[in-house]
């Protein structure tokens, strides 16, 4: 049973929950009881309980090709061609812990109250540092973000917690990919960026333009990027067709990736699975436009009706 996910009726009767499941999480696994045996319409609410019980009747058993916990997620893949990827989600309401399992056909129906990266950039301003041997840099100024200028140890933006860098992306022209990957200089900035907890690499231009290069074969780049992306798994490259474009994945990318260390670091101090009871608190909310305009007015600072609030008024508030 260790390497295969199971589905058992659950012998203790009159529950509510009729279902087991062993997950082959950790040393021991994970076992739940579940409402049903996979969530099919809706997210299938579940309950921990503690071993697997030697009467439960086992109903199906699948092999799993993949099993591992990120954040506060563990996302389940299944060897078998349909109803094959889920994931479960532990999280805490009324002080009491809640566990929800969803598959790709459910996400788009309510969540539980989680934290877990979006397409949105964390909901809030995003502070991303810039450096300082970035000529032409990106200014985020279509973004809910601020800058600020500093040397990097790796990547051109990148985010922080508590000062320390955690996620970078390290922006290319197809120039400089070329010319990076034919020297091996690439090979380089991808091991100091997957010392990173989180790290991509961004280029600003569509990935056949590889095969229009006039001064080097399109074949030759080609395979030496195949070959990093092989050795270096852990950084995607990520082709965006212009440099705006380019600009806004930076963006999206720092902040999913800040918001899922965030939620990660609340659960990684608990034993196994268990989420901790305590942890550092939410960050607060982000302000606003009312309330910051509201505040920029009483200092004599001249704010328009409508429309976005410049970074810099943003920033004053944020260091009031």
């Amino acid at each position: 049973m260790h390497a295969d996910f199971v589905i058992a009726r659950n012998p203790e009767p009159g529950s509510t929950l009729p279902y087991l499941l062993w997950v082959p999480l950790g040393r021991d696994g994970l076992v739940l009881k579940a409402r049903e045996t996979w969530p099919r319409t809706s997210k299938v609410y579940c309950h921990r309980t503690e071993g697997w019980p030697p009467d439960a009747t086992v109903l199906e058993r699948v092999p799993v090709r993949s099993c591992s916990r990120r954040g506060p997620a563990i996302d389940l893949v299944l060897d078998r061609g349909r109803e094959n990827r889920s994931q479960i989600v532990l999280t805490r309401a009324r002080g009491r812990e809640m566990i929800f399992w969803q598959s790709p056909t459910t996400t788009k129906q309510a969540r539980p109250k989680v934290a877990l990266p979006t397409r949105r950039a964390t909901g809030q301003v995003l502070e991303i540092v810039v450096d300082i041997r970035e000529k032409y840099p990106y200014r985020f100024s279509h973004q809910q973000a601020t800058t600020v200028r500093r040397r990097l140890p790796a990547g051109d933006y990148a985010v922080e917690v508590d000062g320390e860098v955690v996620a970078a992306v390290e922006r290319k022209s197809l120039g400089d990919l070329a010319a990076s990957l034919t020297t091996g200089r690439l090979t380089y900035a991808l091991a100091e960026l997957a010392a990173l907890p989180r790290a991509a690499v961004v280029v600003e231009e569509r990935y056949s333009r590889i095969f229009r290069l006039e001064h080097v074969s399109g074949g030759v780049v080609a395979e030496a990027l195949a070959e990093a992306q092989a050795r270096f798994p852990a950084v995607p490259v990520m082709f965006a067709e212009t440099r705006p474009l380019a600009e806004e994945w930076t963006y999206r990318f720092l902040g999913a990736a800040r918001a899922e260390l965030a939620a990660h670091a609340l659960t990684a101090a608990g034993a196994d699975l268990l989420l901790p009871q305590g942890g550092a608190a939410p960050e607060p909310a982000p302000p606003s436009p009312a309330e910051v305009r509201a505040w920029a007015r009483a200092r004599g600072i001249a704010v328009a009706d409508r429309g976005r609030i410049p970074a810099a008024v943003v920033r004053a508030y944020l260091g009031r």
